[in-house]
């Protein structure tokens, strides 16, 4: 197994066992690979932590993601920022981040939502899945397999998943909302709260 892979590895372990404390209530400062969107000078920061392999972070992004979304990110209020984590099966997980950023930042978010989605689909070989995910955003397989033996690429990856646990990130999906931290699912009327907590 590459080294890089061992180590992807051992930040599940080092999540599972634990993390430190969250640091206290303050907006986020940016992170190296931080994927944004919505306004830059939006008043509220949304940072959601979420893994690919998530059944309650696909549920959220299925069902309160595209209405936060309308409602808040597109509209300029709120400045929205997905952070990487891994969850078990953690390579699918990585994999699915890795061919997300290999589609290039423009599609990014459209990959991410496709991997989520085909979550149901999982109960075969997962890879003709993301390949035709893969092919349908641009990538070429030798491009999409080239992506997912990138030695950097999982380098990129272990990195983020480090900052998630130092920030303590230990379940997904986890929220800082202007740097306030919730963790599990949240509705759109609880966004609807803490944004409007936030906004004060």
């Amino acid at each position: 197994m590459p080294s890089s892979r061992r180590l992807l590895l051992s930040a599940v372990l080092a999540l599972a066992a634990g993390a430190a404390l969250a640091a206290p209530a303050t907006k986020l400062p940016p992170a190296p690979g931080d994927m944004s969107l919505g306004s830059p000078k939006a008043r509220v920061q949304v940072v959601e932590y979420a893994s690919l392999s998530c059944p309650h972070c696909a549920r959220f992004n299925a069902e309160v993601f595209p209405a936060f979304r309308a409602k808040y990110v597109d509209t300029g209020k709120v400045r929205y920022t997905l952070r990487e984590m891994l969850t078990p099966p953690a390579e699918v997980a990585a994999a699915g981040f890795l061919m997300a950023r290999c589609a290039g930042p423009g599609k990014y978010f459209k990959v991410v939502d496709a991997v989520f989605r085909s979550q149901a689909q999982w109960d075969g070989a997962i890879k003709p899945i993301f390949l035709a995910i893969a092919k349908d955003n641009g990538l070429s397989e030798p491009q999409f397999e080239a992506c997912l033996s990138s030695e950097a690429g999982y380098a990129g990856v272990n990195a983020r998943v480090k900052s998630a646990i130092d920030a303590g990130v230990n379940s997904t999906p986890t929220f800082f909302i202007d740097g306030k931290k919730y963790e599990g699912e949240m509705n759109l009327q609880q966004l609807d709260d803490a944004i409007r907590a936030a906004g004060k």
